[in-house]
C-alpha cells in the first residue's frame, strides 16, 4: 500500500516550492517507507510513496501512458484479468496499478467501473487538463481534497494537506459534536474546515484546477438486480463460490502475508478460506489479549482456531502500562478522527505483525454485509416489540458533562437513511447505512491509519463485490435466524470448521478502557479536565468525576471520548509534539 498526495493548479496559480512537495512527501513516509517519487507538469504536481507489494523492483509510480499520468494507493485485484482481455503487451510494468490506466485509456471517466480491489486513484489528462480522483466503493483507502485559489490539492491524510500548509488547523463545529456522540464523524466534510473526503466509490472531475462533475459507483448491488436465493442449499453454494474466489484473490501478493484472528466468525471464516487454498503453506496469524484485566477474551479459541487450521500463531498480551505509553502515538495516526477503543489492538497487532509480514488480511465488512450487530434486528422490530432506530442515543446522554448539548449530532445519519435507494429488505436498509457511514467513516479508517503506521497492508475479503452480490441476494430468514445473526456464514463455518463452534455463545471482543481508565481516574481526569480543549466544551468538575467513575457502563465510552480527543486536539489541532507517555504528554 502507498500514499498519494498533488496539486491541480487554476491557470493562474503559481505551483508551490519543491520544498513543498519535499514535506507532503515526508508526511506520507509511513504509507510508503520504499521511496517517493515525483511528477511536475505545467498544470499539476504528482506524488507518491511506496509501500512495495506486487512488482517489487518495476512498480514505481507515476506509471504513464500516452496523455495519462497515474498515482494510486491500492490493491486491483482483477489486474490479471485485465491484462488477459487486453495483451500483455499493453502494459510496460507488472504493477496492478497499471490496469486502471489501460482501462481509463478503453473507457475514459468510467474506467472505475471494471475494476475489482481497493484504492484511491489521481489520474492526469494532460491533453485536457483534467485531474480524475477516484476512490473504491467500500471507501477501503481514504483520499482527502482541499479547495483554494490555488486550486485543488489532494492527499492520503489530511494531516499531509494541514503539514504543506494550505489549510488552517481549525474545527468544524457540528463535526465535533458527532465525534463526541457516535465517535466517529460521517458524510463529506471531516472534523478540519476546509478539508473533505473523496466519498466511497466517487471520481472527481477537476478541470483547470476546478472540480466541474461529481459521479458515483455505488457499493452494493441494486434490489432491480438481484435474484434472491430461494432455498439454503443455494445460498451456501453461492456463499462458498464467492468466499473462496475473494480470498484467493486478496492474497495475491509477492511478499509474505497473515491474518489477524481475533476468534470470532469473520476471521475464522477466512481463515478457513485461507487453508483451503493454502494446503502446503505456512500460515500467519496474531490474535490480541488484555493482561490484568477481566475483559472478554477469546484469545484461546483463536489459539484452538490457529492450531485446527495448521497456522503458526501468536498472542500478543497488552498490558495497561503498554496502553499509557504508546496512546499519544496511537491516537496521533487517527488524524481523520475515530474514537473507536479497537484502534488499541489494532495498533499493537500491527506493530507486532509488521516484523514479520506486509500484508494481512481482517474480516471487516462480516457483520455489515451479512447482519451481525444486534442493533440490525432492534431497528427492524415492530414498534410494540421495542423498535430502536440505530444510533439514536449519543455518547453524552444523559451524563450532564458537556457545556452545552450537542446539535445536530444525529443530522448525518438521517441524511443518509433518506438517500438509502430501495433495499431488498427491511434489513438490508439498515445494514446499508452502516455501508455507508460506519463502516469507512471507523472501522476502515481505524484498520488504515492503524496499520499504516506500521508500514502495513490490511486487505478486506468481505468488502468485494462478488461477496456483497451474495449477501444482498439473501433473504431476511437467512441473515438473522432464532435470533442469531449472520446465519448463513455461521452455517457455512458449521459445515467446513466445525472447530469454530459458530452457534456457541460468543464472549466478544472488548477492550477495557474503562477499567484501566478507573485504574488512574484521579490523575488522568485532572490532566484532560486541564486541557484548553476538553473546559471549551465540558465542566471540568464533572469531567473529573466521570474520570473516577470511569468503570461504568456510560462513564467508560465518554471518559475515553474525551481522553481521545484531548490527546488528539494537542497533535492535530494545536500541531504540539507528543512528549512521552499520556501523562507525560497532558502535563506538557
Amino acid at each position: 500500500m502507498c500514499g498519494i498526495a498533488g496539486i491541480a493548479y487554476k491557470p493562474d496559480a503559481t505551483p508551490v516550492a519543491q520544498d513543498t512537495l519535499n514535506a507532503m512527501a515526508a508526511a506520507l513516509h509511513h504509507r510508503g517507507p520504499d521511496g517517493a517519487h515525483f511528477a511536475r507538469m505545467p498544470r499539476i504536481d504528482l506524488i507518491h510513496t511506496r509501500l512495495s507489494i506486487i512488482d517489487l523492483k518495476g512498480g514505481d509510480q507515476p506509471l504513464t501512458t500516452g496523455t495519462g499520468t497515474l498515482v494510486a494507493n491500492g490493491e486491483i485485484y482483477n489486474d490479471l484479468h485485465i491484462r488477459q482481455a487486453f495483451g500483455k503487451d499493453r502494459f510496460k510494468t507488472g504493477s496492478d496499478c497499471e490496469s486502471p490506466l489501460v482501462m481509463w485509456e478503453q473507457t475514459g471517466a468510467d474506467y472505475t467501473a471494471c475494476l475489482r480491489g481497493m484504492y484511491a486513484i489521481a489520474l492526469y489528462d494532460s491533453s485536457r487538463d483534467l485531474l480524475l480522483l477516484s476512490r473504491d466503493p467500500f471507501g477501503i483507502k481514504p483520499l482527502y481534497i482541499t479547495e483554494g485559489e490555488f486550486g485543488v490539492a489532494f492527499a492520503s491524510e489530511p494531516e499531509v494537506l494541514l503539514q504543506a500548509g494550505f489549510v488552517a488547523r481549525a474545527e468544524r463545529t457540528d463535526a465535533l459534536h458527532e465525534l463526541l456522540q457516535l465517535q466517529f464523524t460521517t458524510g463529506r466534510n471531516t472534523l478540519f474546515e476546509r478539508i473533505q473526503r473523496v466519498m466511497p466509490g466517487e471520481t472527481l472531475h477537476i478541470q483547470s484546477g476546478r472540480i466541474i462533475k461529481r459521479q458515483t459507483q455505488p457499493a452494493l448491488p441494486r434490489a432491480s438486480s438481484l435474484t434472491p436465493f430461494t432455498s439454503e442449499t443455494e445460498a451456501l453454494a453461492a456463499l462458498d463460490q464467492a468466499l473462496m474466489d475473494s480470498i484467493a484473490a486478496h492474497e495475491r501478493s509477492d511478499v509474505p502475508f497473515g491474518l489477524f484472528l481475533s476468534g470470532g466468525i469473520d476471521s475464522a471464516s477466512l481463515l478457513t478460506g485461507m487453508r483451503r487454498l493454502n494446503t502446503s503453506e505456512k500460515l500467519r496469524t496474531w490474535t490480541a489479549t488484555f493482561s490484568g484485566s477481566t475483559a472478554a477474551d477469546e484469545s484461546d479459541i483463536a489459539r484452538e482456531l490457529a492450531q485446527a487450521a495448521q497456522a503458526e500463531h501468536e498472542t500478543v498480551s497488552i498490558t495497561e502500562a503498554m496502553v499509557w505509553q504508546h496512546l499519544p502515538a496511537i491516537v496521533a495516526c487517527m488524524d481523520d478522527p475515530a474514537a473507536d477503543y479497537a484502534i488499541i489492538p489494532t495498533w499493537f497487532l500491527a506493530r507486532k505483525a509488521a516484523e514479520e509480514v506486509r500484508v494481512v488480511l481482517s474480516g471487516e465488512g462480516g457483520d455489515e454485509l451479512f447482519c451481525g450487530y444486534g442493533r440490525y434486528r432492534s431497528a427492524t422490530r415492530p414498534w410494540w416489540r421495542g423498535k430502536r432506530p440505530m444510533w439514536r442515543k449519543g455518547m453524552f446522554d444523559g451524563l450532564d458533562v458537556l457545556r452545552a448539548s450537542p446539535a445536530g449530532w444525529r443530522d448525518g445519519i438521517s441524511l443518509t437513511e433518506g438517500m438509502i435507494p430501495a433495499p431488498p429488505s427491511p434489513l438490508s436498509a439498515v445494514q446499508s447505512v452502516d455501508v455507508a457511514e460506519w463502516l469507512p467513516n471507523d472501522l476502515l479508517l481505524k484498520l488504515d491509519r492503524c496499520l499504516m503506521a506500521h508500514g502495513l497492508e490490511g486487505r478486506t475479503p468481505f468488502l468485494d463485490p462478488v461477496i456483497a452480490a451474495c449477501a444482498w441476494r439473501l433473504p431476511d430468514t437467512l441473515r438473522v435466524n432464532k435470533n442469531k445473526g449472520k446465519w448463513l456464514l455461521r452455517r457455512w463455518l458449521e459445515q467446513h470448521c466445525p472447530a469454530a463452534r459458530p452457534f456457541a455463545p460468543k464472549q466478544g471482543f472488548t477492550v477495557p478502557v474503562g477499567h484501566w481508565i478507573a485504574q488512574q481516574g484521579q490523575r488522568l481526569g485532572d490532566l484532560v479536565a486541564r486541557q484548553d480543549s476538553i473546559q471549551a466544551i465540558a465542566h471540568p468538575d464533572r469531567v473529573r468525576a466521570l474520570f473516577k467513575e470511569a468503570s461504568g457502563r456510560k462513564a467508560a465510552p465518554a471518559a475515553w471520548t474525551l481522553l481521545f480527543y484531548a490527546l488528539w486536539h494537542r497533535t492535530h489541532i494545536r500541531a504540539l509534539p507528543s512528549q512521552g507517555d499520556v501523562f507525560e504528554t497532558l502535563s506538557a
